[in-house]
């Protein structure tokens, strides 16, 4: 049974927190959340690495007892140690630690005092008194315990970065519009750094009077709750029910606190690491000379990796796994912006599930600045969503053809089509062979076994007309999760085919995801950045798959529709595999034919 890499991860994480329940050294149990966070962003799969024979300790993080435990949970399904503390601690006492507010040593508190294991048991001991009895808790913690045991079912501990960014948005321009004194305000933490989904809301920023842009934060309409409210932080909780923090320094210390709170943690600690050893001490204010006690003090974040030595790393790649040893060797991508796309593979129109007439889509294709768009509107095997029925999408394709005279921009006439649960496509192959592009996706019988799932669309790649493969593992963040697959069979298959994969930039899917992309990217595999519009405003939402590509070290060079549009249309009318040579030719230049 393959083991992935998100359940050796979990081990680990949970094997941390056990040994910090057990009241162990900070030390071990750091290396165990250590080697879970690093583990958790790898691009490739553990169990390929050792059974290729990978020295594992070439990883960050992973040191000879990590390795050891890998290995051992591969050859036997379970870790002795791990068996061991469970069997030394209160049974279930990690159950506990899914309630928001309680931490590895109050989960032990409760489980070993009151005997509870459960969140039914938590909250009725939140009820009755007997917890609020506990030492060092009392009648606050055990209310805010049961506040957040209410709000569990109901809501996610981490929302959606298409819901959070937007938010976050609002406040900052409504926090300008009362406060004239706010100089510098930036998203920071897991926002910034783009991750896919948030705990908080963290802003940083500058002001000349701290107190009165903490007055107009809690003094937003939305705000429900105000937790903490000073001159350097304030917390507060607005209406989705999202914890916002806001933090503000002078101008002259804004790079190290955007630095330091844009972490990410395990960034933070292999930088601080690497200061240590130069004799160097970091924290939010600056940085000091241990020798000296002398403080620099930085007002931007490429100043402050400057006195490090080091080059400026974008936000999106600190995740405490290879950036720091590419820095050092100045070997960092230049990563993919979203002005080097120049067109959009993936938009709907009224004519299937859209919302828009076709000439509003390309109109809106145009103002992004994109020298080509594929309009794809959905087959018609889905049963659903007015997909085309051969003769509608026959149709559909005169009608493209007409509209190119009245535009400047290329029209690509394509499809999105259904793969079936064998992995044929809806259409015929001679309706198919009149398309530009095609972009092939599973809608139905999601819950078919890994095998008969890889096999279904590694069928699909091999047809010679299917040019992208839509949003591969069909998950809709907190609402769906992906279908089950042999990821790395599939990538395989798509660099073999010249199939090119999409990187869904609508904010609900980011399928692929970073990780994803990540091993899609080293094994030579074409990728695409595209919508799934089904309105014209959606255009805009590019940046999230951007952000998807940048965390996966895409470089443009990487991603096919960042070609000019006479290098695109070349690489669509090669016949496959051969567009590999095309594009192959671009990633040895790094630049544009």
């Amino acid at each position: 049974m393959t083991v992935s890499n998100e359940a050796i991860a979990e081990l680990f994480e949970n094997m941390g927190t056990l040994l910090e329940m057990k009241g162990d050294t900070v030390f071990k149990i750091r290396a165990y959340q250590r080697a879970a966070r690093t583990i958790g962003q790898l691009s490739f799969p553990l169990e390929q690495a050792v059974q290729d024979g990978m020295d594992l300790k070439k990883i960050p993080g992973v040191g000879r007892a990590i390795s050891d435990k890998i290995k051992e949970l591969l050859q036997t399904g379970q870790v002795s140690a791990h068996q061991r503390l469970l069997s030394e601690l209160p049974e279930g006492v990690l159950t506990l630690m899914d309630i928001p507010g309680i931490g590895p040593k109050t989960a032990m508190l409760i489980a070993k005092d009151l005997g509870v294991s459960t969140i039914q048991g938590v909250e009725q001991a939140a009820r009755d008194g007997s917890m609020a009895a506990l030492p060092k808790l009392g009648e606050k913690a055990a209310e805010n315990i049961l506040r957040h045991i209410q709000t569990l079912g109901s809501k996610d501990r981490r929302t959606p970065i298409g819901q959070a960014l937007p938010l976050a948005e609002e406040i900052i321009a409504a926090l300008r519009s009362r406060c004239s004194t706010i100089g510098d305000l930036f998203p920071a933490g897991s926002l910034r750094r783009w991750e896919e989904t948030i705990g908080d809301i963290d802003l940083v920023g500058t002001s000349s009077q701290p107190e009165e842009a903490a007055e107009a934060l809690v003094s937003l309409p939305m705000v429900q709750q105000v937790l903490v409210h000073g001159p350097k932080k304030t917390s507060v909780v607005v209406e989705p029910g999202i914890q916002v923090d806001i933090r503000l320094c002078e101008p002259e210390s804004f790079g190290a606190l955007l630095q330091y709170f844009t972490g990410s943690q395990q960034h933070n600690i292999r930088l601080r690491d690497y200061a240590n050893r130069r004799g160097l001490s970091l924290n939010e204010y600056g940085i000091t000379d241990l020798k000296t006690d002398a403080v620099d003090h930085f007002a931007d974040e490429a100043a402050f990796y400057q006195r490090l030595g080091l080059p400026y790393i974008p936000p999106e790649l600190r995740t405490g796994t290879w950036e720091l040893e590419a820095a050092q060797n100045d070997d960092l991508p230049d990563l993919v912006q979203a002005g080097d796309l120049k067109g959009d593979l993936h938009l709907h129109s009224e004519w299937s599930d859209g919302s828009d007439p076709m000439e509003k889509m390309v109109e809106a294709a145009m103002d992004q600045g994109y020298e080509y768009m594929a309009l794809t509107d959905h087959s018609s095997g889905r049963g659903i969503a007015n997909g085309l029925s051969p003769q509608r999408l026959a149709d559909q394709i005169g009608l493209l053809h007409a509209l190119q005279d009245r535009y400047p921009i290329s029209i690509l006439c394509g499809s999105e089509v259904d793969i079936r649960a064998d992995g044929t496509l809806d259409y015929s192959d001679e309706l198919l062979g009149q398309l530009d592009v095609v972009v092939a996706s599973v809608h139905s019988a999601m819950g078919q076994d890994s095998d008969t799932m890889t096999r279904r669309i590694i069928k699909a790649m091999e047809h010679p007309a299917v040019t992208i493969i839509g949003h591969l593992t069909t998950r809709l963040l907190g609402q769906r999760e992906p279908v089950q697959l042999d990821l790395e069979a599939i990538l395989q298959a798509a660099r073999a085919t010249g199939t090119a994969l999409e990187i869904n930039a609508s904010p609900e899917r980011l399928d692929l995801k970073d990780t994803h992309a990540h091993r899609a990217r080293e094994l030579g595999v074409p990728l695409v950045i595209s919508t799934d519009s089904h309105h014209h405003a959606h255009l805009g939402k590019r940046r999230f798959g951007v952000a998807v590509a940048r965390r996966a070290w895409c470089e443009p060079a990487h991603v096919l529709n960042t070609l000019p549009r006479d290098q695109f249309l070349r690489f669509i009318r090669t016949p496959k595999p051969a567009r590999l040579e095309v594009f192959d030719a671009r990633l040895k230049q790094g630049s544009a034919l």
